[in-house]
């Protein structure tokens, strides 16, 4: 028969049972840190949408002068100006000037500013280097609004431009 002291030294001789390191889940992001990282991912997209609208536009308008002022590549039998980079130029500018205004969009939305400000951003996608003006304008506007609002209140009206 087995005592009492002859379980406990059983027990004391057994391995210890297995625990569990509990799991940490990440907690979400307070509203604030979560708008701000949104904000500045919309920005950047639009960064670089704006330096690829930009490009396209002056190779677009490299295009024009060259084709309609100076008729560099001559004329057809039709009197028409010809091409001198390509006939595609206007038509990916346009592409891209779509997803630029999408870009354009989610930013305005995200940082809830004026309607002056998204007319300046999209009149920048239009206007020969406007775009390159207006991107490190857009960066302050973004950083000194998420200093300033972190994070704007549903209802309440953003800065205005």
């Amino acid at each position: 028969p087995r005592t009492a002291q002859d379980q406990v030294r059983n027990c004391e001789d057994e391995p210890p049972p297995i625990t569990r390191t509990p799991v940490v889940t990440p907690q979400p992001l307070d509203g604030a840190a979560t708008h701000g990282a949104k904000a500045r991912s919309a920005f950047a997209r639009y960064r670089v949408m704006a330096f690829v609208t930009g490009g396209m536009l002056l190779l677009l308008t490299l295009e024009i002068v060259l084709k309609y002022v100076f008729q560099a590549a001559g004329v057809d039998e039709a009197g028409s100006p010809r091409p001198v980079i390509g006939s595609w130029i206007a038509f990916v500018h346009g592409w891209i000037y779509v997803v630029y205004l999408v870009t354009v969009f989610d930013l305005w939305s995200r940082m809830r500013w004026g309607v002056g400000r998204i007319l300046g951003l999209v009149a920048a996608g239009v206007v020969p280097v406007l775009s390159f003006v207006l991107e490190p304008r857009a960066a302050r506007w973004v950083e000194r609004d998420l200093a300033v609002a972190p994070r704007p209140e549903a209802g309440r009206p953003g800065p205005s431009s």
